[in-house]
């Protein structure tokens, strides 16, 4: 390994997003009476880096930002609003929720999130209170689905293994609820709680985990059921590989450091693949964890929020030393990691019988978008299954979406539903576009540089005919797009990624590991669509007539030489 150009360990002040956490009171700070305010549809800065705790960020139209400003009016100010829900695990009546408040208060769409979560879109800021209301009367909440503190705790949803995953998915919704913020200030806010601490006397509120100023950055957990990595575990600031050994959970392997975002020339900063460092038993792991969590809050950068994810903490000061560190702080050791394998990063579409006897159905949510359009109802029909369905609804990450847990009488009624609205598990799509994923980009994301959501599909039926040429439209190719280097879609682990550097440009991603297990490679820089095209046409055709016997894109373009084997985010840009 190079030794590449490590994120220094602290450079300078802290941040002036420090200085807001420690001013606002436990993430309260004005926007109680920002809120209230009617002149605005906006929010001034300082208190949206506080909406981000929770769950939700200012974002304005910018398909309208340029006549807005000729006209002498403000941006078309609007709100996303992010749910959480540990393990993508929801009702059918939080379903219909989630729908009737995005159809109320949003754009009419949802958002299906690499999280495994709900995001909606549009939703102005004298809706705002309204909606939060709304999710947390359907026991879900936002609180948390962003800032500086652990997000959505993902969760292998394996449609195989129910009795496995329900055990998983159990653990996942303990992590989530210990790595809360403790703060009354949601309830205060949103959900018109009583004042639990006056200003004056901040004192006696604690943050027994994050303190008064939380952590550096936004931080990320993932649980993996091999042979499944859909939750992508390497991507993880922490993650947990289950074990399962003659039929039964015996613990989890420890993956830390992993993360995906990037600034576009910048060498300090890089997408990294998480390590294993031991394994833990299951009642360990929220041990571990917190421990691992409070290890990132007291060494994470504070002065420069770009190196400031837990992989930077890392990659600066040694693995030996954060093992150390962890072990000091549990007072044990973690045992040797136990064996695994993964076969694939991806969904299982269709039906499939799990172990406990319920069937699971998985859906193609075309980068996780569920709306209406004039031919094709894809809304009304998820509305309608959740209508009648008894069981549950898993959001995949890949951004799809599984209708768990039918039992075989009402099987028949969910596939009438189907059939009448036309909904797809993917298998009328080339096997490229069932492995693809798109971050949400333009017109909503402030930080886009290029479109994403709304340009994948058409790039993909445009690759859809050089595949059917060189045969490979059954081949399974991870295939993703960002719209700029921050990476939600996680676009560092895919065979061939796409990420935004200019309108219409993208820099080309080349020999990701089909698992997940291995970041990719620079190949071309800064290209449009026209220059894509014919940069992969070749290399399809050459992989589809050279390939060796099961072997995946991503592994053929570097026994090609078309790029070389990452093995590290320290040698991403060597």
């Amino acid at each position: 390994m190079s030794e590449g150009k490590v994120a220094p360990l602290q450079d300078g002040p802290p941040s002036d997003v420090e200085r807001i956490k420690r001013e606002s009171n436990y993430l309260r700070g004005t926007l109680k009476e920002t809120m209230e305010e009617q002149i605005s549809a906006g929010i001034p800065d300082d208190d949206n880096r506080l909406m981000k705790f929770h769950g939700s960020y200012l974002q304005d139209d910018r398909d309208l930002r340029n006549e807005r400003q000729r006209q002498k009016l403000e941006p078309a100010y609007q709100f996303m609003v992010r749910v959480r829900a540990p393990g993508g695990v929801t009702t059918p009546e939080q379903w219909l929720a989630i729908d009737d408040i995005a159809r109320k208060y949003g754009n009419g769409s949802i958002r299906l999130t690499t999280r495994q979560s709900f995001q909606l879109h549009g939703i102005l800021k004298w809706n705002m209170k309204k909606a939060i209301k709304d999710i947390n009367e359907t026991l879900l909440t936002t609180l948390a689905a962003c800032g500086d503190v652990n997000r959505n705790v993902m969760c292998n949803p394996n449609p195989y293994q129910s009795d496995i995953h329900s055990e998983v998915y159990e653990w996942a919704a303990k992590l989530s609820e210990h790595l809360s913020p403790r703060t009354a200030a949601y309830h205060e806010i949103w959900l018109d709680g009583e004042k639990m601490v006056d200003s004056r006397e901040s004192t006696k509120e604690t943050e027994p985990i994050y303190g008064p100023v939380y952590l550096p950055r936004k931080f990320k957990i993932g649980i993996a059921v091999p042979p499944s990595n859909d939750v992508d575990v390497f991507s993880q600031d922490l993650g947990f590989i289950a074990i399962v050994e003659e039929g039964k959970l015996q613990g989890f392997n420890v993956v830390v450091g992993g993360g995906m975002g990037m600034t576009h020339g910048d060498p300090a900063t890089y997408p990294q693949v998480g390590r294993v460092i031991g394994f833990c038993k299951p009642d360990e792991v929220i041990d571990v964890a917190e421990k691992i969590v409070m290890i990132q809050r007291d060494y994470g950068n504070r002065s420069v929020r770009k190196n400031a994810r837990f992989k930077y903490t890392i990659d600066a000061r040694g693995l030996d030393w954060l093992i150390g560190e962890l072990h000091d702080r549990l007072g044990w050791r973690l045992e040797q990691a136990h064996s695994y394998h993964f076969e694939h990063n991806s969904d299982r579409y269709g039906w499939a019988k799990g172990s406990n006897g319920k069937w699971h159905l998985t859906l193609f949510i075309q980068n996780g978008r569920i709306k209406d359009d004039e031919e094709y109802l894809l809304m009304t029909g998820l509305r309608e299954i959740a209508n009648i369905h008894h069981g549950d609804f898993r959001l995949t990450p890949n951004q799809n979406v599984i209708i768990g847990n039918v039992a075989e009488e009402d099987k028949h009624q969910i596939d009438q539903l189907i059939e009448k609205y036309n909904l797809s598990d993917g298998t009328y799509n080339s096997a490229l576009r069932r492995n693809s994923m798109a971050c949400v980009a333009l017109p909503t994301c402030g930080l886009a540089m290029a479109e994403s959501e709304r340009y994948l599909p058409t790039l993909l039926t445009k690759l859809e005919l050089v595949l059917d040429e060189a045969g490979l439209r059954d081949e399974e190719i991870t295939i993703r797009m960002s719209g700029c280097p921050n990476g939600c879609s996680r676009p560092a682990l895919a065979e061939i990624a796409f990420v935004g550097k200019a309108p219409g440009k993208y820099n080309v991603y080349m020999g990701g590991g089909f698992a997940g297990e291995r970041l990719n490679k620079l190949y071309k820089e800064n290209i449009g669509e026209t220059e894509i095209l014919e940069t992969l046409k070749p290399i399809l055709f050459h992989y589809a007539k050279e390939r060796e016997q099961d072997e995946h894109f991503g592994d053929f373009v570097i026994r090609a030489g078309y790029v070389d084997e990452v093995k590290s985010g320290l040698d991403f840009h060597n």
